[in-house]
């Protein structure tokens, strides 16, 4: 069974960083691009980012460009977003996610975590 368990969420106030992590087991972590999804409050579902399956590519959503990184430790079946100079707009639930193949960018996502609550507020 896949399992997605995100961590690292929290309060934090605008202009400063936090780091997320989404925990993989129940599946060849390192056969599948990865993602992560945003939900704010009262808005629909909204993609972030994307990773191929040795992380060698990586994609943003333009709005987040310059300020988050993903990355991804294989050894340790753990996929991250560092997030840096947050703004209230970042607000949202933060959903990992695995894709159906092994680009991270344009495919299916076949596996949703819970999520893990950010909220940029002073």
């Amino acid at each position: 069974e896949v399992q997605l368990v995100e961590s690292g969420g929290g309060l934090v106030q605008p202009g400063r960083s936090l780091r997320l992590s989404c925990a993989a087991s129940g599946f060849n972590f390192d056969d599948y691009g990865m993602s992560w999804v945003r939900q704010a409050p009262g808005k629909g579902l909204e993609w972030v980012s994307g990773i191929s399956w040795n992380g060698g590519r990586t994609y943003y959503t333009e709005s987040v460009k310059g300020r988050f990184t993903i990355s991804r430790d294989n050894a340790k079946n753990t996929l991250y977003l560092q997030m840096a100079s947050l703004k209230s707009d970042d607000t949202a639930v933060y959903y990992c996610t695995k894709t159906t193949d092994t680009t991270g960018w344009g495919t299916e996502m076949d596996s949703w975590g819970k999520g893990t609550l950010v909220t940029v507020s002073a």
